[in-house]
């Protein structure tokens, strides 16, 4: 219930705190009584996080990658959607079995990277702190700890994918997805509400790092907004 009500508080704020991934929902239009979701702002510039993401590398990312998964993602609700009533993106990956695969990759896209540019920031406080640090210590032993296994699985994903930090139901996981999949899916092999998520997709790295997505996954450390973070675990 208290996500619930957090929910239905935040949508009343306006546009600040809807650009969580939590909050989006499918826009309802007045034309055709059709639906979209959009693509947020980016909440910083293009060469922000830079040295550690180039801005090359962030622009063609969102302009052309994440904006394509928003943009096929409409496409996919206008042929599988028929209803004109609004829905969230967190109720069609918890029943994303229901659709087809351009839904389950483009509804994953969608919603992977709205997370991922809200998770960096180019004043990161390096370390989480609160609730949300007593909660990785004790999952984990320490955050130097949890930054290792965190890595490891980050770097040991095969091919394109994802690395998370997960609430489920039995505390804090750190587990991995192919390509746009992600613990919201009931298709998920381990499910779970995302806290943190990391693009290893080549895309995401490759002008600045090529091969190298170990130096990308330690880099990404020094970009992470904790305070969104701590806010996604304090309000799940």
């Amino acid at each position: 219930m208290k996500r619930r009500k957090f929910i239905a508080d935040t949508a009343k704020v306006g546009v600040g705190l809807a650009i969580l991934p939590t909050l989006l929902q499918a826009k309802e239009l007045n034309e055709n009584s059709k639906i979209d979701f959009i693509q947020q702002p980016l909440p910083y510039s293009y060469n922000a996080l830079e040295p550690y993401i180039d801005a090359a590398t962030m622009e063609i990312h969102y302009t052309k990658h994440a904006a394509g998964y928003t943009k096929n993602l409409n496409d996919a609700l206008k042929e599988e959607y028929k209803k004109a009533d609004a829905i969230t993106i967190e109720n069609i990956l918890e029943n994303i079995s229901q659709y087809s695969t351009k839904m389950r990759n483009n509804a994953g896209g969608h919603y992977n990277h709205e997370l991922f540019w809200q998770i960096l920031t180019p004043t990161s406080s390096k370390k989480p702190s609160g609730a949300l640090a007593k909660a990785i210590e004790t999952s984990f032993g320490s955050f130097e700890n949890f930054k290792t296994q965190f890595n490891d699985t980050a770097l040991k994903r095969f091919g394109s994918g994802w690395a998370w930090l997960i609430v489920s139901n039995d505390g804090l996981k750190i587990t991995s997805t192919p390509n746009q999949d992600n613990p919201l899916m009931n298709i998920a092999e381990t499910k779970g509400f995302p806290l943190l998520g990391l693009d290893v997709w080549e895309h995401a790295y490759y002008l600045k790092y090529q091969n190298k997505r170990a130096e990308y996954i330690n880099n990404w450390w020094n970009i992470i907004n904790w305070n969104v973070v701590e806010k996604r675990f304090d309000n799940r």
